[in-house]
């Protein structure tokens, strides 16, 4: 939703009227969506596998193909933005029905499903990465790559040198909301087995799961490491921005926001991601050299105490870190989209 969001913010300073169209999922995220009108579609996802639970579900997506259609024969609007997922569905489905221009907007480095269903007939694609797989060779050819628009104090951040550590070094852990125990659990116990003189330097952020925080404080207490566990922190760009490692997840958004924050990371892919798509993701930041990927397979104790103690030792690996990882930052991102926007509206 931040990205329509974003889109949405930039049009309406642009002196465009914004409507919201999504089902009741999506408008549980869009409580601060700057639309002039929202509309409420009916959608729905469900498994090739299921044929009774796919027939429910085609009947509920085309129930809000109606709605859209009907909609857009009162507002008329010129163009169909699209960020895939099942609630966009049925907007972009009639919008081509009714032969409206449309953009799709991909945050992936691999095109969704809804998106690889819809690109082929799409005015404009537009993705976040230079990588965009499980595209066909034409979209892929004409897609636009734009960046993913980030928060405006996260874009903030794009200007403001990178200062590798001298005395305190920052540390920032961010989880996702799946598969979050296993950063919870291991890097807390990898930070307790780094060298004592980077130990007692350390000040570490961590978001973790509820059930695992007492066990952290514990482990970072016992090894002397001053640290803050909390599941959700405010103000991430003010953490962002001061710290001088990240170490976490390979979302669209997490890999975003670290290049045009400019910051190392330590990037560990969720496994499970739908077509692999995180391991794309990092590849980016990683072939930069702005960034080292750990696969889960991969991943234990040791292996990522090892990985720490040579990164955070070295303030001047850091910096040239943090140097390519902004080279691949894009914080103009949703202006570039608004730019694609207007250039397909009719």
């Amino acid at each position: 939703m931040f990205p329509a969001e974003a889109l949405a913010r930039e049009l309406t300073a642009r002196g465009w009227k914004v409507v919201l169209a999504t089902d009741s999922r999506g408008d549980q995220y869009a409580h601060a969506f700057p639309a002039d009108e929202r509309i409420a579609l009916d959608a729905a996802t469900f498994k090739t596998t299921d044929p009774i639970g796919a027939v429910r579900g085609g009947l509920k997506i085309w129930q809000g193909v109606g709605q859209a259609q009907k909609a857009f024969r009162r507002l008329n609007p010129s163009v169909v933005v699209g960020f895939g997922g099942y609630p966009s569905l049925p907007a972009l489905l009639a919008a081509r029905v009714q032969g409206r221009p449309t953009v799709i907007h991909e945050q992936n480095s691999v095109l969704g499903r809804v998106n690889r269903l819809l690109a082929g007939g799409a005015t404009a694609v537009a993705c976040a990465f230079p990588t965009l797989n499980k595209a066909s060779p034409r979209v892929k050819a004409a897609a636009h790559v734009v960046g993913n628009p980030v928060r405006p104090d996260i874009q903030a951040l794009y200007d403001k040198p990178f200062k590798a550590p001298k005395d305190r070094i920052n540390v920032l852990v961010t989880g996702g909301s799946q598969g979050a125990r296993l950063l919870s659990e291991t890097v807390p116990q990898a930070i307790a087995r780094l060298a004592e003189p980077i130990r007692t330097r350390l000040k570490v952020d961590q978001q973790s799961r509820p059930e695992t925080m007492d066990v952290a404080r514990a482990v970072y207490a016992e090894a002397l490491v001053e640290a803050q566990v909390a599941p959700f922190f405010r103000e991430m760009a003010g953490r962002l921005g001061a710290a001088h490692l990240i170490i976490g997840r390979a979302g669209a958004s997490t890999c975003c926001e670290i290049a045009v924050a400019g910051v190392p990371s330590v990037l560990i892919p969720l496994k499970i991601a739908t077509d692999d798509h995180q391991t794309t993701n990092a590849a980016q930041l990683v072939d930069a050299g702005g960034a080292v990927a750990i696969q889960e397979d991969d991943l234990t104790v040791d292996g990522l105490a090892n990985v720490l103690q040579a990164l955070l030792s070295d303030p001047r690996k850091l910096a040239s870190m943090a140097k390519a990882a902004r080279s691949v930052g894009r914080p103009d991102a949703a202006s570039r989209l608004a730019d694609l926007v207007e250039q397909v509206a009719r």
